[in-house]
């Protein structure tokens, strides 16, 4: 494998991470209280996930990077790694904006997108 295809095995592990409500929910309320994280339990009670479900879902992103841990004192602090995140988001970015230039088009005759409208509301029935 290439080191491209290496960082895309890599992102796309990330994004499956983050592919269910409860870690996308775990990531969102994170990264509001960006830099300085929350307490476990603050996150539980936040969104309601029982801790042995939470510990399984906060493992899973740590594993990918995508939040970080501290312990202070009895607290473990998790907080969403902005840098793994610029990284990940970063990747997609180039080829998002490469695709929306590549796809401009000449707009269609107006006959042409009444036919394409008329089209769509047929497989609609």
């Amino acid at each position: 494998m290439t080191p491209a295809e290496e960082e895309i095995t890599r992102f796309a592990d990330m994004f499956s991470a983050m592919g269910t409500g409860p870690r996308l929910r775990i990531m969102r309320l994170l990264l509001s209280a960006h830099p300085d994280g929350l307490v476990v339990g603050d996150i539980g009670g936040e969104l309601g996930i029982p801790a042995s479900t939470l510990s399984h879902h906060l493992e899973k992103l740590k594993n990918e990077d995508l939040v970080k841990v501290r312990r202070e004192g009895t607290y473990l602090w998790y907080s969403a790694n902005a840098e793994t995140l610029q990284k990940l988001l970063g990747s997609c970015m180039p080829s998002a904006a490469h695709a929306i230039t590549q796809s401009r088009r000449k707009p269609l005759p107006a006959s042409a997108s009444k036919d394409k409208h008329q089209q769509w509301n047929s497989k609609r029935s």
